[in-house]
């Protein structure tokens, strides 16, 4: 700041300006920059020499201190040099100390690095220096009474975005710069900056003028030679100048009255401004004759400080102030000064849009809450609105009501309690929400509320079957539970566990159930459960805590006897959270959930007359504490039979809904049907049935749209066409005119099919044949009509085409076939005999083959292949010692086991196979090998046997029963204690069946390759 003042009033005039400061003014950062800058802006009042002999220039320190210095009578160059550093930081008052050389007389200065933004003149700047040489050259100098250095600013790295730089990264990068590279860093043009203080190391800049870089002087510390730059002439009365310049002061008049910040910077600056100059001066707040008003006070700029002010004080990044550092131009600085300072003009109306979007939504919010708050209060006097407390414990109370007479004593002592708890809490805090939750689900459960029941059997009898066919086991299980209720008054709950495949009707049959018991129906899985908390609810004291599922049933059903399906038991999970299947036992144990425990209630809760319905498909998975407490109901599967009235009243009628297709527009014969069922969908279930059978509605969907849309004539196919379109194997859709156009080709498939399922197709091959005679009738007609008529359109097709499904154009609708015919051979060689087997499909025929390798003296060895299981393998084993041994009876000249290597295959390697049920099947072909019989046609068997002979038990005897009337074998060997399991049969299955059981395999013998056939039948 420059001040002309005498020096006779030199002392009178800083006591004053020290006086009027405040006490906590300070002159460091951002503001004395700003106040020295728009201080030597102002004009002096006296300019006349005479008037002061000395000009003095004053700068105002970082620590406080006023050092005064002698300067020439001109304001522009006016100089400063700071006292030693002792002395700087020891004394308060101003000081004047002469300066000796002068600032323009300092060639070589030390090199000091800005990382952020360059210093321009008239203005502080605090720093860091972390290098101690630079540091101790800078106290040495300072000492020496030079305390000058050179601010450079220091240019980005390459290769880098200087917007993604942190702060403490460009300082580290700064310390790690030495000698030569950082003077390449360096930008040339700098500043002259006087070192006003040293306070550790953090340094105190103030700008003085502008300097360039010409030469290195020395590396550590970096040491650079210097020429001083001065601004180019230019004419202050220029019209160009005058209008930059007034345009400047216009928009910082503009930024000053939208930005706090500035605002601050410029009365601060003008208050010290206003007390240098003394009281007697009247205050001229009046830039170009214009008045600012009596807050504002700018001053009289020169136009190259004006222009350093509005650059130094904006937010503009480095490189924009370097610019503007660089431009000796005075015009063309002031142009580079506007941008900036419009642009802030431009931030500085952002800001204020936002706040005042900010303060409108919070304002308004505000007084949206005061007016609910009175408008509560107001209810509240009046009487038209209770409490938030006590409406809550009403509500619970009216809840309650109903069930209050059956509620159980202890739960209404409970609920009496938090009630009354409720009324004491305050509503914001947290234990107020749990209890008033906890209150919600005791409240909402239906204490002593049971639902009616119906004990009558027939009409349960009538609903089961309208739901499902066959089930025969699960539907007189339930009809027992009706009858023991109705005999007692009163009906108790079960558990009951469904095991078998996968889409038998297991979940299905649950809401059956439920419908014909009369019963509310709830049903939730269990697979992958891995939470206790799942099933007894979690404690009070956890947040988002929530009772298990059979709490939330209850609530949900409204009633205290809901049939409950607890789906896929066999899969539960166990984690670090407990094991799901211990915390059963509770709930399907009859003898404790008369008191069931939720965690989150803590109340008994009475779940003794829910019926509980579990479903699985291995019932080996589940834990035998879990499996001791229910009762097991097998559901086998469905035989074909079966499946063909299940997909003929259930599943297609569903379908045909489903896709809004009416009845007299398709029709899918029962010869389509069977060769759905036994070519694509021999699994135990009906769930891929329904698949394939909604698939074929869905293309017939599809081709009665398209037909309809494009308006064409019915197509009428005569028999030639059809039989070549089925022998090429592209044959589409027949359609026809309300009745359906038989070819031979189709006939003679049909014929074939029955031949193959004669049991079961022989009904469904007498009607075809009747309807396929009637139809090549009309058939003829109709092609007589077509010939006579030409291409006339038919009056039939204007209302509407049946498409018809035939076992000829299945694959048209479901692609080719997925299951081929079991039986390999028609008439068993040597060696080869049929077994009987259980698979997951529902049961299959299976072939044994053993032929010689080679002969030998001493070469008896058997070798296994066919990808056999353990189990397997050792009833081959088993198999090679007893035949050994019949032969040895039966012809005990024939050495054939003892010299002969043999080889036993099961076909279909890719398919894992194991099991003991093969054993006496293995025999049977190692003995028709050694004696060289073939065995008796159409016969199958299935039995374990022992070292001795004797045949055991085996499973799936429903299923090994239907694989073999599939394949159409005529006689089956069982063993004899599996003669209860095939009495318990369907008629259909048995029908057609000639079945031995066995107890020795000498019976199997007789029966397969001796002469008598009458053993054990």
């Amino acid at each position: 700041m420059l001040k002309a003042l005498s020096t006779s009033c030199l002392q009178g005039r800083l006591q004053n300006l020290s006086a009027k400061l405040p006490a906590n003014f300070s002159y460091g950062e951002p503001r004395t920059p700003l106040l020295r800058v728009l201080g030597s802006l102002r004009s002096s009042n006296s300019r006349n020499p005479n008037l002061c002999k000395r000009v003095f220039f004053c700068s105002d320190s970082g620590d406080g201190s006023n050092p005064v210095v002698d300067a020439e009578a001109k304001p522009a160059e006016a100089e400063a040099v700071a006292e030693n550093a002792e002395e700087v930081d020891a004394k308060a008052s101003s000081a004047i100390v002469p300066i000796n050389p002068r600032p323009e007389d300092y060639l070589t200065v030390l090199a000091l690095p800005l990382p952020h933004r360059p210093l321009f003149p008239g203005f502080y700047m605090p720093i860091y220096v972390k290098d101690p040489k630079l540091l101790a050259a800078l106290v040495e100098s300072r000492k020496r009474q030079a305390p000058y250095a050179g601010a450079f600013l220091l240019k980005d790295e390459p290769g880098t975005d200087p917007s993604l730089a942190s702060g403490s990264e460009t300082e580290k990068n700064i310390n790690d710069l030495k000698g030569k590279e950082l003077f390449n860093r360096l930008h040339e043009v700098g500043t002259l900056a006087q070192i006003t203080s040293i306070q550790g190391d953090q340094v105190v800049l103030i700008g003085h003028r502008r300097l360039r870089i010409t030469e290195m002087v020395d590396e550590d510390p970096l040491t650079v030679k210097v020429d001083h730059l001065k601004e180019k002439p230019y004419n202050k009365d220029d019209d160009v100048i005058k209008a930059t310049h007034f345009e400047v002061i216009s928009t910082l008049r503009d930024v000053l009255k939208t930005s706090s910040l500035w605002r601050d910077h410029y009365q601060t600056y003008t208050q010290l401004i206003d007390r240098g100059r003394g009281k007697k001066r009247k205050k001229k707040k009046e830039v170009g004759g214009k008045k600012l008003g009596k807050d504002w006070h700018i001053g009289d700029f020169n136009v190259p400080r004006l222009a350093d002010f509005g650059a130094a004080i904006s937010g503009a990044n480095k490189l924009q102030c370097q610019q503007v550092l660089e431009e000796l131009d005075v015009l063309n600085r002031l142009k580079l000064t506007l941008e900036l300072v419009k642009k802030e003009m431009e931030i500085s109306k952002i800001q204020e849009s936002i706040a005042k979007a900010i303060e409108e939504k919070i304002s308004g919010e505000q007084r949206r809450y005061l007016l609910n708050e009175q408008l509560k209060a107001i209810k509240k006097e009046l009487g038209l609105e209770t409490d938030d407390k006590t409406a809550l414990s009403a509500k619970f109370r009216e809840r309650l009501e109903p069930n209050k007479e059956r509620c159980p004593p202890h739960v209404l002592q409970v609920i009496e309690e938090e009630l009354t708890k409720l009324q004491l809490l305050e509503a914001s805090s947290s234990e107020f929400n749990v209890t008033r939750n906890y209150l919600d689900w005791l409240t909402a459960l239906p204490w002593g509320n049971y639902s009616d029941e119906n004990f009558d059997v027939h009409r349960a009898q009538e609903i089961l079957d309208e739901d499902h066919y066959g089930l025969t086991d699960v539907k007189e299980r339930i009809l027992e539970f009706i009858a023991v209720g109705k005999l007692r008054g009163s009906s108790q709950g079960k558990i009951i566990c469904l095991s078998g495949p996968p889409g038998v009707g297991k979940t299905s049959i649950g809401r059956s159930v439920a419908r014909a018991l009369n019963r509310k129906f709830y049903r939730f899985s269990v697979g992958g459960l891995a939470d206790v908390a799942e099933i007894k609810g979690h404690r009070r004291t956890y947040i988002g805590a929530m009772p298990g599922k059979m709490v939330q049933c209850l609530k949900n059903v409204g009633t205290a006897n809901p049939l409950v399906l607890i789906d896929e038991i066999d899969k539960l999970g166990r984690g670090h959270a407990g094991d799901p299947a211990s915390a059963l036992l509770e709930l399907l144990d009859p003898e404790q959930n008369a008191n069931f425990l939720d965690h989150y209630l803590d109340v008994p809760i009475d779940v003794s007359k829910v019926l509980f319905v579990c479903t699985a498909n291995v019932v080996e998975m589940i834990p035998n504490p879990l499996l001791d407490r229910m009762e097991i109901i097998t559901i086998a599967g469905y035989i074909t039979d079966e499946k063909m009235h299940i997909a003929r009243d259930y599943l297609e009628k569903t379908t045909r809904e489903a896709c809004g297709i009416k009845p007299e527009q398709v029709e899918v014969t029962d010869a389509a049907l069977l060769a759905l069922i036994e070519n694509y969908c021999r699994e135990a279930g009906v769930r891929n049935l329904q698949k394939h059978i909604e698939k074929i509605y869905r293309k017939i969907a599809l081709q009665l749209v398209r037909k309809g849309e494009s308006n064409e004539p019915s197509q009428v196919i005569g028999p030639s066409e059809a039989e070549e379109k089925s022998v090429d194997g592209l044959t589409e859709a027949v359609v026809v005119e309300e009745t359906q156009i038989g070819s031979e080709q189709g006939e003679s498939s049909n014929e074939k099919l029955g031949s193959e399922m004669p049991a079961i197709a022989d009904q469904i091959q007498t009607d075809l044949q009747a309807d396929e005679t009637c139809k090549d009738d009309q058939t003829v007609d109709s092609t007589e009509n077509i010939g006579t008529e030409g291409v006339q359109e038919n009056e039939a097709s204007k209302a509407f085409d049946k498409v018809v499904i035939d076992a000829a154009n299945l694959s048209d609708f479901v692609g080719k076939p997925v299951f081929h015919a079991e039986r390999i051979y028609d008439k068993t060689p040597v060696g080869v005999v049929m077994g009987l087997a259980w698979t997951a499909m529902g049961g299959s025929t299976l072939y044994i083959e053993t032929t010689l390798v080679e002969q030998g003296e001493g070469k008896g060895i058997l070798n296994v292949t066919g990808q056999l299981g353990d189990v397997m393998k050792e009833s081959a084993q088993i198999a090679h010692t007893v035949a050994r041994a019949i032969l040895l009876e039966k012809e005990t000249d024939n050495p054939f086991f003892a010299n002969s290597k043999l080889h036993l295959h099961v076909p279909a390697g890719a398919t894992p196979k194991d099991g003991p049920s093969a054993g006496c099947t293995m025999i049977t072909s190692m003995l028709s090998l050694a004696m060289k019989k073939p065995v008796k046609e159409d016969l199958a068997m299935t039995g374990e046997v022992t070292l001795t002979g004797r045949i055991l038990p085996i499973g799936g005897v429903k299923e090994k029963t239907i694989a073999a009337r599939r394949s159409n074998v005529k006689t089956v060997i069982f063993p004899s204690a599996n003669r209860r399991d095939f009495d318990e049969l369907a008629a259909n299955v048995k029908e057609g069946l000639e079945v031995h059981f066995v107890d020795d395999y000498s019976q199997i013998f007789n029966l397969a390759i001796g002469g008598d056939q009458d053993t054990g039948k």
